[in-house]
């Protein structure tokens, strides 16, 4: 079985690679962790830095998050994308082909740092502008997905 698991390196992404490991174990499935990161979209400088420091960051946490389900007897790979989530999710899976994607639901739980409050403010105004303009990564996926969907739900710590 191969699955696709949308990482992040989030909160709800640990979520849904715990999910994974506890429902999907026993059937030995070869796990594709696929991580997105979206372009800032501005040619300075500063941009390209902050891009780069995400992106860096962000496949850290991916390849730890291999070596996890590695350790665990999970076959694991990783797979990093730029780009719009929904469109390069959908991308990965019209080549991998996998049996199943996984990913986890969005909650408004931040992830622990010492910006919680503006960043839940920014991620909750861009959160609204995105949902209104093309709906949730999940509901875009659910929709054009070639593949059975299985959402985590977060809401539970």
């Amino acid at each position: 079985m191969k699955v696709l698991l949308a990482y992040d390196n989030s909160r709800n992404a640990n979520i849904a690679l715990e999910a994974v490991k506890s429902l999907l174990g026993p059937m030995s499935p070869v796990i594709t962790l696929i991580s997105v990161v979206e372009d800032v979209g501005s040619s300075t400088a500063g941009a390209d830095d902050l891009f780069t420091t995400q992106y860096e960051e962000q496949k850290q946490g991916t390849e730890r998050a291999a070596a996890e389900l590695a350790a665990a007897g999970f076959e694991a790979h990783v797979l990093m994308a730029e780009g719009d989530a929904r469109k390069m999710i959908l991308r990965a899976i019209d080549e991998r082909q996998p049996d199943l994607l996984v990913m986890a639901r969005h909650s408004h739980k931040p992830d622990p740092g010492p910006f919680n409050f503006i960043t839940r403010k920014i991620d909750a105004l861009v959160e609204e502008f995105d949902h209104m303009t093309f709906g949730s990564v999940s509901a875009f996926l659910a929709r054009r997905a070639t593949c059975p969907l299985l959402i985590i739900p977060t809401h539970a710590d």
